[in-house]
């Protein structure tokens, strides 16, 4: 190896290296944690695969390939490099993660704009909830190829890279889809030996540690075992705290070889202390005056202004404790260069036992300076089984080379739920005005009440939390078979098409009865690519999705419900919303393929919304559309110069909303909620010496509502966020890296619930984290 060989890679062991995001394999980059003696075994295997690319083979979807504009997706499904991919697609690789101290899915998805993320309330379970283009994305969330529906807050310990697919999605991902799918690949064994550690402290009693440890077992044997431990608060968030620890061991046997077998398990468990939240200063107020009569009191509809510490929870009462345990055998075999199949098979078990405080804004409370601490709770368990087989590769027909993918799946998802009611002195809080509406004794004797600008966490709460025992359940059982191709009918020309059939069968059980339904819902997307130069190409492309009543199985919000509404109106009744995409594009390689040029404009229209009919019924008479366009930029502008963008614009609009009574039409016209019109992020990184590294991240929201109408509008304003890297590379296996996040300690808001109130981000934060490889 010359030196100035060593040198690069001596550069690229600084665990904030390479570019951060990429539509196309030149942004994925070195890894931070290859081997320098490995190097030259992965220079000839990318010409190799690059060869294999150029005469018209399959590359085995298990092999990561970064030939300059060949990336391939883990996935077999997706059938043509990123670059020839009819389709708008964001990687957020292992390096973005690093360099950015991204430790979570809702850090890691903020570097890519035009993702909101949802609050939840009620009965919806604290957790990730990222939306897409202004659609939940919460039930197309993909680990390794298969859909991980169980609400949980994500780690990224154990995590490769992150796919995020924008549009209709449902002839690759199934149900849902609408505004496309976040899949996350893990870490797997490799055959190298490789030992990774990362020790990190900061303000806010952040304390952070992981362990990535790869070991090579035999000629095509690999074990690789990942661990984590985290505790830290919440900078400026009162005594909000986070704990948690992760084990993800994985094992391998035929690397290299025609038939391989890989056995993974991934386990995490958190406890926490969590934020509660902002009440919005609510435009309609119902003040009382000493009587019956009540006083309309226009507020904001933006959160309160209260101080940034403000904090309205109980921590003698509150408390999140959610694990997940899941594992995974997945079968590979190849019967040629063209020719493979891969069958997986997953268990996972997610639960939750979640008791927290949301501070209710609804009774009119605020107006005399005091908030209802309402609970919130939910007693969970969610259990998926899937079995799933692709079989794809490449073919010729009639002359033209086809590379295809097909296969079945078969997944039963069942949840069970419930929830704690609160009493004092043995009376449910939730019962009559006694502490909803903040007027008695008893409500701040018993600290059920507090002040607006004044609470106090430690208060005791006196009251007793009881399992409500009144469970519920919902069942999804799926059967899918699927078909996609991608067809060159000459070098210039290609053409991309896939359909599939997914056979649904839901079932929801309550003491209000059981309700069930079945659908067939078939989905498909067409696409052609053009390339007028072999470092570019434009597109044009159709896809639709379907999302079925009870679609996230119990686990989130859905907008069509198989269960009856709090009117009684059974949704059973209801058909599938459907949802279709109409989007042209182009991606480009400039610069001798170091920076890749993207852009999109789009058209997603809803139809079977859910909606309230004029009699106060509900009906699929609903409709939304949804236009925007969006542009990328990744990549290496120099040597030393490493930048990714992006900037997002959406204007997504409620065409028919329903309505009853005075409400009718209310809503047409109106913004959809969870959507920002503009969005930007930026992060970009400049090494000053092989070994010293700097970066930085700028990162735009704009004004996002949780609900927009003319007489209740709530929202959360716009904002900037700023951030800032540093890591310095030395004795060849350490690097020590400083983290600084909202550097300026902008108060902001990064959810928006519906109704009551939005999540107000951390204040500044700090981290310092000494990186090791061996």
């Amino acid at each position: 190896m010359n030196m100035k060989t060593k040198g690069c890679v001596d550069s690229l062991l600084s665990a904030a290296s390479g570019p951060a995001i990429c539509s196309v394999a030149v942004m994925i980059g070195a890894h931070a944690a290859a081997a320098a003696d490995t190097l030259e075994h992965d220079k000839k295997k990318k010409r190799h695969h690059s060869a294999d690319i150029e005469q018209g083979k399959a590359i085995p979807a298990h092999e990561e390939i970064d030939v300059v504009g060949q990336w391939q997706h883990r996935s077999p499904k997706f059938t043509a490099p990123l670059l020839d991919t009819p389709k708008s697609v964001s990687i957020i690789s292992r390096e973005l993660l690093d360099q950015t101290a991204s430790h979570t899915l809702v850090d890691a998805l903020r570097n890519v704009p035009g993702i909101t993320l949802g609050a939840g309330e009620g009965g919806n379970p604290v957790g990730d909830r990222p939306f897409l283009r202004g659609f939940d994305a919460q039930s197309s969330t993909f680990v390794d190829g298969l859909r991980d529906v169980g609400a949980q807050s994500r780690e990224t310990f154990n995590v490769e890279s992150v796919e995020v697919i924008k549009g209709d999605s449902g002839a690759i991902s199934g149900r849902a889809g609408a505004g496309g799918a976040i899949v996350i690949d893990s870490k797997m064994p490799k055959l190298k030996q490789s030992i990774e550690a990362s020790l990190g402290f900061g303000n806010a009693d952040y304390k952070r540690g992981t362990f990535d440890g790869n070991w090579r077992i035999s000629d095509t044997g690999a074990f690789r075992l990942n661990l984590m431990g985290d505790d830290e608060g919440k900078a400026g968030r009162g005594p909000s705290h986070y704990r948690r620890y992760g084990v993800a061991p994985s094992l391998s046997f035929g690397l290299g070889t025609p038939n391989r077998i890989t056995l993974m398990y991934y386990h995490m468990q958190n406890d926490d202390l969590p934020d509660v939240g902002i009440p919005y200063d609510n435009p309609t107020f119902n003040a009382r005056t000493g009587g019956a009569a009540r006083v309309s009191v226009a507020g904001s509809g933006a959160p309160v202004k209260v101080p940034f510490n403000t904090w309205y929870g109980l921590e003698s009462r509150d408390s999140n404790q959610d694990g997940i345990d899941m594992g995974t055998l997945r079968l590979e075999h190849d019967f040629s260069s063209n020719l493979h199949i891969r069958n997986t098979t997953r268990y996972s078990e997610t639960t939750q036992n979640d008791a927290w405080t949301m501070p209710d804004d609804s009774q009119g409370n605020i107006y005399y300076g005091y908030v209802y601490r309402r609970l919130n709770s939910r007693i969970s368990t969610f259990d998926t089984a899937t079995n799933q087989t692709d079989f794809y590769g490449v073919f010729h027909l009639l002359g033209f080379r086809n590379q295809f993918s097909t296969g079945t799946e078969f997944t039963r998802e069942q949840g069970k739920n419930d929830t704690y009611t609160a009493y004092v002195n043995g009376v449910s809080v939730t019962s009559g005005t006694n502490f909803t509406h903040c007027a008695t004794a008893l409500a701040f004797s018993s600290h059920t009440c507090t002040s607006l600008t004044n609470p106090n966490g430690n208060d005791l709460w006196t009251g007793q939390l009881r399992r409500t025992g009144n469970p519920n359940s919902t069942r999804m059982d799926t059967k899918a078979v699927y078909f996609t191709d991608t067809i060159t009918f000459m070098p210039q020309l290609l053409a991309n098409f896939g359909v599939r059939l997914d056979n649904v069968q839901s079932t929801y059980r309550a003491s209000t009865g059981e309700y069930g339904r079945g659908d067939n819902l078939f989905t498909y997307q067409g696409g052609l690519v053009y390339k007028p130069a072999r470092n570019g190409s434009i597109y044009a492309s159709y896809a639709t999705s379907a999302i079925p009543p009870g679609n996230s199985v119990g686990q989130g919000s859905d907008d069509i419900s198989l269960g009856a509404d709090r009117s009684g109106n059974v949704g059973n009744v209801l058909k599938p919303e459907k949802d279709r995409t109409i989007e042209v594009g182009t991606k480009w390689n400039v610069l001798h393929d170091r920076l890749t040029l993207t852009g999109a404009l789009f058209q997603i229209d809803t139809t079977n919304f859910k909606i309230t009919t004029a009699t106060g019924g509900i009906s699929n008479g609903g409709s939304k559309r949804t236009r925007g366009g969006e542009v990328g930029v990744s990549g290496n502008i120099t040597r030393d110069w490493a930048i990714t963008a992006g900037y997002s614009y959406l204007d997504a609009r409620l065409v028919q909303a329903g309505g009853s009574g005075s409400a009718a039409g209310v809503m047409n016209g109106r913004r959809a909620p969870n959507v920002p019109e503009h969005s930007l992020s930026i992060w970009t990184t400049y090494n000053i010496t092989p070994a010293f590294k700097v970066g930085g991240g700028a990162y735009y929201m704009g004004k996002v509502y949780g609900t927009d109408s003319p007489t209740v509008p709530k929202f959360v304003p716009s904002y900037w966020r700023f951030d800032f890297m540093a890591s310095y590379h030395f004795m060849k296996h350490y690097a020590l890296q400083l983290n600084i996040q909202n550097i300026a300690n902008k108060r902001y808001f990064n959810q928006a619930y519906t109704t009551h109130y939005a999540m107000q981000a951390a204040g500044r934060t700090a981290y310092v984290t000494l990186n090791a490889h061996f």
